[in-house]
């Protein structure tokens, strides 16, 4: 196992269109760090100058403390997991998971041990015979990890590995994926543009937009204190509610209603208030402090009622049990300390 060090690492390609300006970025030995951020942002394409797959135009990689810039992928000590499993069709399992082994000229008794291990581990001993068709996506996901996971290296990394499996199967791998990280301690770097699926798996989150780092955090620190509206944005389901208003004298206007503002917020001038879904509560019209709403649509999730609506023209979404219809009005009202504040012109928090 080994800590992987970015400093000022960056990516431009022909035509001068930069990729990834510049990534700074510490990730611990043993660490599960996921990179989240919409399609375009960088993230596989940091991922992949790490695995070696794409030249660094700039800053340097640490595996350990080797610089690795100009290593070859096979010498980094690395195993990647892609979405497309990168299963040879005609071998069987027990020979997929050998193949790269047998190519590094390892004695057969060592393969043997750590095929055995491997799908002991990932629970495909059943499997070993088979060839990939025979095998359902899922199988095949965990063939592909086993591949990786017989190398013994330094440091897993996975390319949006469940984006191929249905909805039902990604939740499942994914707490496979945690627990199988967490048993071999292994670093690792995991790439998705599923929110829910980077909550669930991170140690540590980076979220990328537009090639740079907007936060990096624990997941229930971004998720409670996002460093920027695009995050407020992003890291949620459903997503924080954000509103244009009014700041003067400690409070926000934001329509008919005024909202206090936290202590440490002395902003003046207009502002962008975000507001969590579930720290929304109906409360009588024209309580203090209180946010009317027309409800616009409801969206039924079982466990959950979400209430659409607008407010002064703008979008807001509350997480409440109230028998409501289309149309109706409802006042809400923010729990204490739930009021996220950000600067409207750079949308970075400002409390």
């Amino acid at each position: 196992m080994a800590a992987i060090t970015l400093e000022g690492v960056g990516k431009t390609y022909a035509g001068g269109v930069d990729a990834l300006p510049s990534i700074d970025l510490n990730i611990a030995d043993g660490e599960f760090v996921v990179l989240v951020g919409p399609s375009g942002c960088g993230k596989s394409t940091l991922l992949r100058m790490i695995a070696g797959l794409e030249s660094v135009t700039r800053g340097t990689i640490r595996i350990g403390e080797r610089v690795v810039n100009t290593v070859e992928p096979a010498e980094r000590d690395i195993a990647m997991v892609f979405q497309n499993y990168a299963l040879y069709p005609h071998m069987t399992v027990r020979q997929n998971l050998a193949y790269g082994l047998k190519n590094r000229k390892m004695a057969k008794d060592e393969i043997a041990r750590r095929v055995d291990e491997a799908a002991k581990i990932l629970e495909i001993g059943p499997y070993l015979d088979r060839k990939p068709k025979a095998l359902s996506g899922g199988q095949r996901q965990r063939v592909a990890m086993g591949r990786a996971i017989v190398r013994e290296p330094a440091a897993f990394l996975f390319d949006e590995p469940l984006s191929n499996l249905d909805a039902k199967l990604r939740v499942q791998m994914r707490g496979e994926i945690k627990q199988l990280q967490a048993r071999l301690g292994t670093t690792s770097i995991y790439v998705t543009h599923d929110q829910l699926e980077a909550m669930t798996l991170a140690h540590r989150l980076v979220v990328l937009n537009a090639g740079r780092i907007e936060q990096v955090g624990t997941p229930l620190e971004v998720y409670r204190k996002p460093a920027s509206t695009f995050v407020a944005a992003f890291i949620g389901s459903p997503a924080m509610s954000l509103l244009t208003a009014e700041a003067a004298g400690g409070v926000a206007r934001l329509g008919d209603a005024t909202l206090a503002l936290p202590a440490d917020v002395t902003a003046i001038g207009e502002v962008v208030l975000g507001l969590r879904p579930e720290d929304l509560t109906p409360v009588p019209a024209g309580t203090e402090g209180a946010i009317p709403m027309t409800v616009s649509y409801i969206e039924e999730l079982g466990a959950q009622r979400l209430i659409h609506g607008q407010t002064a023209g703008q979008g807001i979404v509350c997480a409440v049990p109230s028998d409501v219809e289309v149309g109706a009005s409802l006042a809400v009202l923010p729990s204490s300390g739930a009021l996220h504040v950000f600067d409207a012109k750079s949308g970075r928090r400002v409390n």
